[in-house]
């Protein structure tokens, strides 16, 4: 199982990026699936997790601007970033939590660099 992540790149403050997060393979089920983002001399924290069921939770420094989707036939997230702030720079990593050959596994994909500079 991999997972592929785009999408990020250079906005302005108040612009809006989407990003987006593939998985492939051999996946019986999907789990959960979100993002996490490391900002500079940070620790890498949960930025908005999707859930079974279509659950949501947000960190709340994203709540009202952030929105994650899920579209489950395609094992893919979005991740719909509005409002954007300088302080939202950082490389954002996509994260699922997927029923595959091996079994149920936690898998991270290659970050994507989200930068918010005028």
């Amino acid at each position: 199982v991999q997972l592929q992540a785009s999408g990020g790149g250079l906005v302005r403050p108040g612009g809006s990026l989407r990003l987006s997060c593939v998985a492939s393979g051999t996946i019986s089920s999907v789990n959960a699936m979100g993002w996490y983002r490391q900002l500079p001399g940070k620790q890498r924290e949960l930025v908005a997790v999707i859930i079974k069921g279509d659950n949501t939770e947000y960190a709340d420094s994203v709540k009202g601007r952030f929105t994650i989707s899920r579209d489950n036939a395609e094992a893919t997230v979005y991740l719909q970033m509005s409002s954007l702030k300088p302080e939202d720079t950082g490389v954002y990593y996509c994260n699922a939590v997927l029923l595959g050959p091996g079994g149920l596994n936690n898998y991270w994909g290659q970050g994507t660099q989200v930068t918010v500079s005028s």
